[in-house]
């Protein structure tokens, strides 16, 4: 698992490391990276209706989109700044943070989200965090065995990518329990309960309605297409080196 890992960071790193020696022009960077991030919420997100909000809260207004360029993958500064920064922009319930040049594998990205919220949480006296975070990595492999196991495929984004989201949107929906969603958490709107003899979690609802998704559509689909925005990302990048 360890060798397979670190064979995995070793492919990926110079593809991102040689992206920022090479690529001067940032604002054709961020252009192109929101524009593939798109594909993936538009395609896949709210194509599959995933998130039974995205579109609504994309169409709202709601939803933020935020490229961090050269950050520093032990001391998030950038990405600090700019949490702060929707502190006070009450209407942004969800953003995205989009890192099209952090040479991070899934495993190594999640580490740095953590990082991100312990010191975010760290600025917030208990229970004042104002969001919450979940990471979104292009390297995943499909598995159909329950809800959870698929949740990484799902979150299959062309780049490493921070799903924020405030919590008192996440309260809106959940109420006072701690539990998420596999995407987005926002919506007044009341979800109906499932025939069951158990009661099921919001976040479980919504994760057996992905797993049900993707069993029908097929596995074979869902990894074309998200082959297809990763091939087009690469592409992106490319020519942005090139010229």
């Amino acid at each position: 698992m360890c060798h397979e890992r670190h064979a995995r960071a070793a492919r990926a790193a110079p593809i991102y490391c040689r992206l920022r020696r090479t690529v001067t022009d940032d604002s054709a960077l961020r252009r192109e990276a929101l524009r593939v991030y798109r594909r993936y919420a538009l395609e896949v997100v709210e194509a599959f209706d995933l998130c039974p909000w995205a579109a609504y809260a994309r169409r709202d207004g709601r939803v933020a989109e935020y490229v961090i360029l050269a950050e520093n993958q032990a001391d998030p500064q950038l990405s600090l700044t700019q949490l702060s920064a929707l502190v006070p922009a009450l209407k942004t319930e969800i953003a995205l943070f989009i890192y099209p040049d952090l040479p991070l594998d899934r495993l190594a990205f999640e580490s740095f989200v953590r990082t991100l919220r312990e010191q975010d949480a760290a600025r917030y006296p208990v229970g004042e965090i104002p969001f919450a975070m979940a990471a979104f990595h292009p390297d995943a492999r499909v598995d159909l065995g329950d809800a959870d196991r698929l949740i990484p495929f799902l979150r299959r984004t062309p780049d490493p990518t921070i799903q924020v989201v405030r919590q008192t949107a996440l309260d809106r929906v959940r109420g006072t329990s701690q539990e998420g969603t596999s995407f987005f958490d926002l919506s007044s709107l009341a979800v109906q309960p499932l025939p069951q003899k158990e009661p099921l979690s919001l976040r479980q609802r919504i994760g057996q309605a992905n797993l049900e998704t993707a069993r029908k559509v097929g596995a074979e689909t869902l990894e074309a297409l998200l082959t297809d925005i990763r091939r087009d990302r690469d592409e992106s990048y490319a020519n942005l080196r090139e010229g």
